[in-house]
This record gives structure tokens, C-alpha cells and sequence, in this order.
């Protein structure tokens, strides 16, 4: 057995363990407290924010502060990334929440006044996500995805992604009269993806989530309408929601072959 083969197996087993079973207590607990301290943007890893009031006790209490490399993490777990390639195969739950018309809002609003509605949206979400012990996936254009791995969430991390969902839309004003502050779609979906660290040509390590699992999350949520949560039907079944009588639907999404079907959740209709 090569020295390599070795050592992949010994990172495969590594992040299985970290994603299934969770941080040891020092750990957890540095992440539940760096979640709580105010600030925006955070490293997608721990949660330590970047700007803001909290970032000076994350600065000087915890030592973390952005990558120079990659600003998505910390410079404690981009080194974390960077020295443990590899990632191994594990069940999870994503949310992707999707701005809808974002095109139309964009082309009615002056560029500063845009931004500042999209930052706002990324604060929301964020905060939700945090609160939920998601994995921050990616935060890009009008769109947020949140992994939910066991090792974080807890065993329920299906159920947890959807109650993450609704809690989103109550964040963005989907339950009121005169409707939301800004329109979301959400996608949720649960199956077995690869989780770990990725690296790129220019040398900028990266903690993510890849296969199909993540394409279908993000394709439901760029099909649901304003207010809406399409769950798919692994993670409707995984997450305890089967006593609720919701609509279904068959969809047919870009790159599957056969037809999907999803349970679709209106939680303030």
C-alpha cells in the first residue's frame, strides 16, 4: 500500500468522521459562540465574521481573521482546507434560496439601492442559517445555499433544512399583507454528496459540497415560486414532514433524465 493511498485514506476517514459526528465540545462551542458575535460577512466554515463589531473578538480572542487567500474563510480553516485535500461521501441536507425576478427588482432599482437589498438579503439569510448550525455554501449573485451535514445539524438534518426554509421566508417578510421584502424560492434536497476540500489551479483552498445533490437543490429552488419550498422526495421522507398533506409536483430539471417529484410548501398561504 502506497504512502499516498495511505494518506487519502486517512483524510477520507477524517472528514467522514468531522461531518458525521460533529466537532469535538471545544470546538462546537468556539463555533456557537463566533455565531452569535454580530458581523457580516462570516468564514463559511466557523462562522467567525469578517467585519462588524464582532470580528475584533474574533480577531484577538480566537485569531481569526480572512484568508489572504480565499476571503469565503478564515485563515485558520483555509490552512485546515489547504493541508487536508480530500473529502469523503456523506448523507446531508441543502438549502438553496433563490432571489425571484431578481432581473425585473434589479432594472426598477438604482444600482446602490439594489445592492444594499441583496446585502440585506444575504444578512437575513445568514443569520438563519448560522442560527441553524448549516454549513455556508455559497453566497454568490441572488442566490444562498446552506449545507446541513449530520455532524452539525444532528441526525434530523433533513427536517432541519426545512424548518431553516420557513424560517428564511418569515425573515423575509413572506408572511405579510402586503408581501415580502424581497421574493424568494427555495430549494431543499437530501442525498449522498462529497464534502470537503477542493483546490484550484491558482492555489486557493476551498471547503464545498459536490455532485448531484447540490445541482438539484439549486435547480429546485431557481423553479419555485415566491414563497414557495419545493422539497424533493428523499428529504421529504427523511424529514418527518410525511403527517402534512402538501401539494405535489412533477418537475422536469435541467440535466436529469427522469421526471422529479416534489412536495411543495407554503407556509403562510
Amino acid at each position: 500500500m502506497s504512502d499516498q493511498f495511505e494518506q487519502d485514506a486517512r483524510v477520507e476517514k477524517m472528514w467522514r468522521d468531522y461531518m458525521i459526528n460533529g466537532e469535538p465540545d471545544r470546538e462546537r462551542r468556539q463555533r456557537f459562540i463566533l455565531g452569535l458575535l454580530p458581523g457580516n460577512p462570516r468564514c463559511k466554515y466557523c462562522n467567525a465574521p469578517f467585519q462588524g463589531p464582532g470580528s475584533i473578538v474574533a480577531k484577538f480572542i480566537f485569531n481569526k481573521r480572512p484568508s489572504s487567500l480565499n476571503p469565503k474563510l478564515c485563515n485558520i480553516c483555509e490552512r485546515f482546507a489547504s493541508e487536508y485535500q480530500g473529502g469523503a461521501e456523506v448523507e446531508l441536507s441543502l438549502l438553496f434560496a433563490d432571489v425571484r425576478g431578481s432581473t425585473t427588482l434589479a432594472e426598477s432599482m438604482r444600482p446602490m439601492e439594489f445592492s444594499k437589498l441583496i446585502n440585506r438579503f444575504y444578512n437575513s439569510t445568514s443569520k438563519v442559517l448560522v442560527k441553524t448550525n448549516a454549513l455556508i455554501d455559497k453566497i454568490i449573485g441572488d442566490q444562498v445555499a446552506g449545507m446541513y451535514v449530520p455532524g452539525f445539524a444532528g441526525p434530523q438534518h433533513a427536517r432541519v433544512a426545512v424548518e431553516a426554509a420557513q424560517k428564511i421566508l418569515l425573515a423575509t417578510g413572506h408572511d405579510r399583507v402586503q408581501g415580502p421584502w424581497i421574493p424568494l424560492g427555495i430549494g431543499v434536497h437530501t442525498g449522498i454528496a462529497f464534502v470537503g476540500s477542493v483546490h484550484s489551479e491558482d492555489g486557493i483552498s476551498d471547503i464545498t459540497v459536490l455532485g448531484d445533490v447540490p445541482n438539484v437543490a439549486a435547480r429546485l429552488s431557481s423553479q419555485a415560486q415566491p414563497g414557495e419550498i419545493l422539497i424533493s422526495e428523499p428529504a421529504y421522507k427523511a424529514s418527518g414532514f410525511g403527517d402534512r398533506t402538501l401539494e405535489t409536483r412533477v418537475l422536469e430539471l435541467k440535466g436529469k433524465e427522469k421526471s422529479t417529484t416534489v412536495y411543495v410548501l407554503e407556509p403562510f398561504a
